[in-house]
């Protein structure tokens, strides 16, 4: 299971907020500078993230992001859920576009559904606090 990019943004968006003291405000200027992506792709993951109700936006000048909720509340099994396309681990997982002629009877399919299930499981036994506790090496590494 390889996460996308957006998903992998997302969670480097919240992890950028979380680490901030006191719920600072940072521009998603910010975020994009310190992981060197871009802006314009990181505008539309914090689109989602705020109608997912994770973030709040502040317009205007001196405005910016901010986390919505505690890190606590903020499990990482649902972020991915959410922020991922699909999980067809391989082709047919997807009945539309499974050209594959063992599909029926393949017991790998079971297998690999299994493994998808257990990764999710695991990602369902964390937040966004756990991954976040070492905060003062965080804010070193943002430099905001």
């Amino acid at each position: 299971m390889r996460l996308t990019s957006y998903t992998d943004y997302s969670i480097r968006v919240l992890i950028s907020l979380a680490a901030q003291p006191n719920g600072q405000l940072i521009s998603i200027q910010d975020i994009a500078d310190a992981y060197k992506i871009s802006k314009n792709h990181l505008m539309k993951v914090v689109h989602q993230l705020g109608q997912l109700g994770l973030v709040h936006t502040i317009r205007g000048r001196g405005g910016g992001i901010q986390l919505a909720k505690p890190p606590e509340d903020i499990n990482l099994g649902w972020v991915v859920r959410r922020t991922e396309d699909d999980f067809y681990m391989v082709e047919c997982f997807n009945p539309e576009r499974s050209a594959c002629i063992i599909s029926p009877v393949c017991r790998a399919k079971s297998i690999l559904a299994e493994a998808t299930e257990k990764y999710l499981a695991v990602l369902d036994q964390y937040t966004l606090a756990d991954i976040t506790g070492n905060k003062p090496e965080l804010q070193k590494a943002f430099k905001f």
